[in-house]
């Protein structure tokens, strides 16, 4: 009864879908989220699905980039593969994948499914598609009104594994390495020390326990804000000294890397796409895709989820990186961008309060656990910093770290941008960066474009 049930709402959600391409209209993710309304175990029903050839990608941060290139690349070797790449990573979004990938009486009709999973929903995802593959990006703190302490993500997680999964896991980012104890096999990737290695000394400064014994994790270096290689000051657990990829030679000007014996051309370089990519490459090397064919998918993509467009302003060069507020890793990636450009320069930042759901609130742990002092000591002309209330932890933040204070100037206004940027042409640099998080981004982009074309 039940999958008859299940065909008839199969039915009726393509004919949905149908109907909003006759018509052109949106709305395509409405199907899943009605799917599952009538049947909670909607996708569990879907049928000629090779559990060996699902991958969920899920962790942290950096979970749309490494699915979409993990897509781009089984595709570019020319397997059948699709994916959720709009981007709903819930279990409506899932199911609206497998609507657009199934015949008429819901068998699927692709060999590989490829899946981004929210942190939250892994759990339940899992109990009605018990994929065999789980890469895990990261586990850090990350929006705290939702998920809390990492730990207690860390515990859905650990319910979750099973002995029939195979892990891909950061070797460096001990919190998610640890899950290892929990899963069937465990594939390892890593990338070597390099010119962007760093270390920390810094006030601020704070480390983790262990995931085994609770003891102090310290690093010998980082890679990524609390990625790097790592030791237990107590028991045994510590970064491995030989993983299944490992990213080696990497060439910044030239945005090459080996692996093995084989040297990877690719469009994007920074350590959090190097860490992407080596985990698409240990996806690749379980199904035996060629060198070749994985070198064409990294020369081909393009990232759809890139956070970081340049406009021209009044003769001036505006960089605009936009993050995913609540979590210091996006923020320190775009820290250091700004910080490596030596040339003058002028910042301006808007960390907002977050109003996802009631009670809103305005956190600003993740820029505390962020190192600023790398951007103060390159050649900043002003820095602004805008936003209702958050404004005021923003610019203590960069005095602490040692900004002057007779630089930094606050604007407690939400989308004003004529006020916030009103200093803009009186300066001497022509070379303006903007940090924000994703909310104001077509707000900012539609001030900055119309500006352009007054001119």
């Amino acid at each position: 009864m039940r999958k008859i049930w299940f065909i008839f709402v199969l039915w009726g959600t393509k004919f949905g879908l149908l109907l909003c391409k006759i018509f052109r209209q949106g709305g395509s993710m409405i199907s899943g989220k009605v799917a599952v309304m009538f049947q909670k175990n909607f996708v569990k029903y879907f049928t000629d699905i090779d559990y060996d050839k699902v991958i969920f990608v899920t962790g942290t941060n950096g979970k749309s980039t490494t699915t979409n290139l993990i897509y781009h690349t089984l595709k570019s070797a020319g397997k059948s593969v699709c994916t959720n790449s709009e981007g709903a990573n819930m279990m409506s979004g899932v199911a609206t994948t497998l609507i657009k990938n199934s015949s008429i009486f819901g068998r699927f009709n692709k060999e590989f499914l490829v899946l981004e999973i929210d942190e939250r929903s892994l759990k339940n995802i899992f109990k009605v598609l018990p994929a065999k593959n789980l890469c895990i990006s990261n586990l850090q703190k990350d929006q705290v009104q939702r998920n809390g302490d990492p730990d207690f993500i860390y515990q859905m997680f650990k319910n979750s594994i099973n002995k029939d999964v195979t892990l891909f896991v950061n070797n460096e980012e001990p919190r998610s390495r640890s899950l290892e104890d929990y899963a069937g096999k465990s594939i390892y990737y890593s990338i070597e020390k390099n010119e962007k290695t760093f270390t920390k000394k810094d006030f601020y400064d704070v480390t983790m326990p262990c995931p085994k014994c609770n003891h102090k994790i310290e690093y010998e270096y980082y890679n990524i804000e609390n990625i790097g290689k790592f030791k237990c000051t107590n028991c045994d657990y510590k970064s491995l000294k030989k993983t299944n990829v490992l990213i080696k030679e990497i060439d910044y000007n030239n945005y090459s890397f080996k692996c093995g014996k084989d040297t990877y051309k690719v469009n994007y370089i920074n350590p959090f796409y190097i860490y992407n990519y080596a985990l698409t490459i240990a996806i690749c090397k379980k199904y035996d895709i060629k060198y070749e064919d994985i070198q064409k998918g990294f020369e081909t993509f393009v990232n759809p989820a890139d956070r970081r467009e340049v406009y021209k302003y009044h003769g001036k060069t505006i960089h605009y990186l936009r993050i995913k507020q609540e979590n210091p890793e996006t923020l320190q990636n775009a820290l250091d961008t700004i910080a490596r450009d030596k040339n003058k320069k002028a910042i301006w930042m808007g960390l907002y309060e977050i109003k996802d759901f009631y009670p809103k609130y305005a956190n600003t742990f993740y820029f505390f656990d962020c190192d600023f002092k790398k951007v103060v000591n390159s050649t900043v002309e002003e820095y602004v910093c805008f936003s209702k209330t958050v404004c005021y932890d923003t610019a203590n933040r960069m005095i602490y770290a040692g900004a002057n204070e007779k630089k930094v100037k606050v604007y407690d206004v939400e989308d004003d941008f004529d006020i916030i940027f009103e200093d803009l042409d009186k300066l001497k640099t022509d070379n303006i960066y903007v940090i924000t998080g994703m909310k104001p981004y077509n707000k900012i982009k539609t001030f900055f474009k119309k500006g352009d074309n007054n001119e």
